[in-house]
């Protein structure tokens, strides 16, 4: 079994090679539907704390931050993190999903698209347990990954664990979240079509 040291050098080591390709790849994607599902479920008034968990080279970090919210982004792959900084003008944290180093008690929100999904399942619980930590009371995590059949495991050079509902829905429970709601994408397609399973959960 590979440590979880080997998984994420090598995953990082991928995105950091493929950095410029993966911008111009995602940049135009729409998430827009992701970013108002965790707005709408953070209480209080704007404008939030909000981390972007995985932010990449920073598309949805510049989103957060032009909607006026106090937006931070995290990712473990140094190229991104220059990128992120230089694309949305944000504060942007180079930390490894594994060995997070969050205050506690800070976001409104945390924003995980596309990026859990790298953390394999033995260390989910811990991580889980880390963003729920760093959240205030009530704060709100908002979650999208592809979704498969509880398998895991290397595709090139990424690892990756592929949750259903079920599956999923047990971490975060387990983790002391709520669940407020869930929904697949892309929107308006048969649900074989819609490789993405998007989730949004409170702090218990």
């Amino acid at each position: 079994m590979d440590t979880l040291e080997q998984i994420a050098t090598t995953t990082l080591g991928h995105y950091d090679r493929n950095a410029e390709a993966f911008f111009e790849g995602t940049r135009d994607h729409d998430v827009s539907q992701n970013i108002a599902a965790l707005l709408r479920h953070i209480r209080g008034g704007p404008p939030f704390t909000v981390l972007d968990f995985g932010c990449g080279p920073g598309r949805d970090l510049k989103a957060f931050a032009a909607l006026g919210h106090r937006a931070i982004g995290l990712d473990g792959a140094a190229r991104f993190v220059a990128m992120a900084r230089d694309h949305s003008g944000c504060e942007v944290w180079q930390q490894d999903f594994l060995r997070l180093d969050l205050p506690a008690g800070y976001f409104d929100g945390i924003f995980a698209n596309a990026t859990l999904f790298h953390v394999p399942s033995r260390a989910l619980p811990r991580v889980l347990g880390e963003l729920r930590a760093a959240l205030k009371p009530e704060g709100v995590l908002f979650a999208s990954n592809p979704r498969g059949r509880n398998e895991e495991g290397w595709q090139g050079a990424r690892y990756g664990t592929y949750h259903d509902i079920e599956a999923w829905r047990g971490y975060l429970l387990a983790a002391g979240f709520v669940e407020l709601e869930h929904y697949y994408r892309p929107e308006g397609l048969p649900r074989e079509q819609q490789p993405w399973l998007a989730t949004v959960w409170r702090r218990a």
